[in-house]
C-alpha cells in the first residue's frame, strides 16, 4: 500500500491585503514550478475534473489580485482562501495546493497544505529529498510559516499526539527563526538553513516512512531533543483559544 505524503505549513495571526498575500502566491507558485515539471501548468480546483480542466491560470501577481476580490475566495472579511491543482488525472503525477491567508483571526491560523501523487517505494518521482527539499524552501520563502513538515500521513498519526496545529516532526520539518536557533543534531540528521527566514530539518536522505521501525525510532529521538529546546510549542498558543 502506498502512503500519502503532504507538506502542511501554519503561521498565525497575520493580516494582510489582496495585494500581499497575492504577491506571496505569485512568488510561491514560481519557485514552485523551479522544483519539478509537474509544477508548470495551474487549474482553479473545482468539484468538476472536467471543469477544474476549463480553469486555467497564469500564477501571477495581478491573476492572485483578481481571484482574491471574487467573492468566493474571500473568508467573509478575514483573509482570502485558494485552492490550485496541476491537472493530473493520472494518481502517480501533479497534486494540489489549498491555502488560506491574510487572516487576523486568534484561533484558526493561517495555513497552506499541499498534496502529492502516491507513488510506490523506490519509484518515486517526486517523492524524493531534492524535490521535497525544494518545495519546503518554496514555502517558508514565500508564506513565512511558523512552522511547517513534509510527512507521510501515518507518521503524522504517530508523532502528534492528536494535535492538528503543531508541533512536531515530519520527514522534514521548517521551524521559523523566531522559534528559536535548531542545534546541530546527529547524523543523519541534516540541519540547512533557509535564507534569513528559518530552518530546515531533514531526518533521513531517503524517502522517510512510518512503516520503518528504524525511521520512526530517529523522529522521536530528535522529537525529544528539540521539545527540551522549546521549539515545539504551538503555533496557536491553547491560551487565547480558550478565551475566543
Amino acid at each position: 500500500m502506498n502512503e500519502s505524503y503532504g507538506i502542511k505549513a501554519y503561521w498565525g495571526r497575520r493580516p494582510e491585503s489582496a495585494e500581499e498575500c497575492a504577491q506571496r502566491a505569485e512568488t510561491f507558485f514560481r519557485l514552485l514550478a523551479e522544483c519539478h515539471p509537474s509544477y508548470a501548468r495551474w487549474y482553479e480546483k473545482n468539484n468538476s475534473t472536467r471543469r477544474a480542466l476549463q480553469l486555467g491560470f497564469e500564477p501571477t501577481r495581478e491573476t492572485f489580485v483578481g481571484f482574491f476580490g471574487r467573492e468566493k475566495y474571500q473568508s467573509g472579511n478575514d483573509g482570502f482562501h485558494f485552492g490550485a491543482w496541476t491537472g493530473h488525472e493520472e494518481q502517480d503525477q501533479g497534486g494540489m495546493v489549498m491555502l488560506r491567508c491574510g487572516s487576523k483571526a486568534e484561533v484558526s491560523p493561517n495555513r497552506l497544505w499541499l498534496f502529492f501523487p502516491e507513488e510506490a517505494l523506490g519509484h518515486e518521482r517526486m517523492l524524493s529529498a531534492p524535490v521535497l527539499v525544494g518545495v519546503m524552501r518554496a514555502v517558508a520563502m514565500a508564506w513565512e510559516p511558523e512552522w511547517a513538515l513534509a510527512t507521510a500521513d501515518g507518521l503524522w498519526d504517530q508523532l502528534s499526539g492528536g494535535s492538528r496545529i503543531g508541533c512536531f516532526l515530519g520527514w522534514m520539518t521548517y521551524f521559523s527563526r523566531e522559534r528559536g536557533e535548531v542545534p546541530d543534531l546527529p547524523a543523519p540528521v541534516r540541519v540547512e538553513p533557509v535564507g534569513d527566514k528559518g530552518t530546515l530539518v531533514i531526518l533521513t536522505p531517503e524517502r522517510l516512512t512510518p512503516s520503518n521501525p528504524e525511521h520512526v525510532a530517529l523522529a522521536w529521538r530528535i522529537q525529544k531533543l528539540l521539545a527540551e529546546r522549546g521549539l515545539l510549542k504551538r503555533v496557536v498558543d491553547p491560551g487565547p483559544m480558550q478565551h475566543a
